[in-house]
């Protein structure tokens, strides 16, 4: 079994690559974030073509997310469980015998702003959310664009970057209280070195190039899914293509589930 997730930075700019992709990968499941357009100018009529059954839920010119599956995909539910809701960031929905959380978190703009706050609360009404609803215990996958680095290796430069929106103490402690719960970060169960990123900024010179990135997706899996992974990796090819997304394609490969 497959899972990946994929930050696509505009469902419409970047259709084409995900259908090539799907074609290519034949991943079990596929989580999108940022599709940035509402529902009804979602890129359905492309999709359908591929085989995936698919839920999604959008807005206009920001957020958005999605769930492509092989498999039926029932119980599904959109946005937190607590106002605002924020439906367009997130869906939790049941496929191939597990229950599927796809995230995307608050970027949170500047440290000092309203934003950031609104980050903070934000992942503590989601881990909220998982003590309510799901035990450690379940088959439970968290995905998606967390607006995360957790370590100094999972960023280009730890020590200019540190105290940033996506990179600081407190943001690391608040991750680490999710994998406390029960989560395993399953690129890390795999990969222990430093320079693996997912993201690379538009505005940085020859960001992709140079590898100055950040890994800010990821694919969490609770202990009964965790101990059947057998491979997590960052697919950097789609983001060398020709109107590429900044960010790329984290894969996680499975026994069956």
């Amino acid at each position: 079994m497959k899972v990946a997730t994929f930050n696509a930075n505009s469902i419409r700019a970047r259709t084409e690559i995900i259908v090539n992709w799907l074609a290519e990968n034949k991943p079990d499941i596929l989580c999108l974030q940022e599709t940035k357009v509402q529902d009804k100018d979602f890129s359905a009529n492309a999709f359908a073509k591929t085989g995936y059954e698919f839920v999604f839920k959008g807005e206009k010119s920001y957020n958005g997310v999605a769930v492509f599956s092989k498999h039926k995909i029932t119980n599904v539910e959109f946005g937190l469980d607590t106002p605002p809701q924020d439906q367009a960031r997130m869906i939790t929905a049941r496929t191939a015998g597990i229950t599927i959380v796809n995230t995307y978190i608050p970027q949170g703009f500047e440290m000092e702003s309203e934003k950031y706050q609104y980050k903070l609360n934000w992942l503590k009404r989601l881990l909220d959310y998982f003590n309510k609803h799901f035990k450690p215990t379940e088959k439970l996958l968290w995905t998606g664009d967390l607006n995360i680095a957790f370590e100094a290796k999972d960023v280009y430069d730890p020590a200019a970057l540190d105290g940033t929106v996506c990179f600081n103490r407190g943001l690391s402690q608040t991750l680490k209280k999710f994998m406390e719960w029960g989560f395993v970060d399953l690129f890390r169960k795999h990969c222990d070195e430093p320079g693996q990123f997912t993201f690379w900024d538009y505005r940085e010179p020859n960001g992709l190039k140079r590898n100055r990135g950040w890994r800010l997706d990821y694919i969490m899996g609770t202990e009964p899914i965790a101990k059947k992974c057998t491979n997590c990796y960052i697919d950097k090819k789609p983001r060398e293509l020709e109107k590429p997304s900044d960010h790329t394609f984290l894969v996680a490969e499975f026994k069956s589930l």
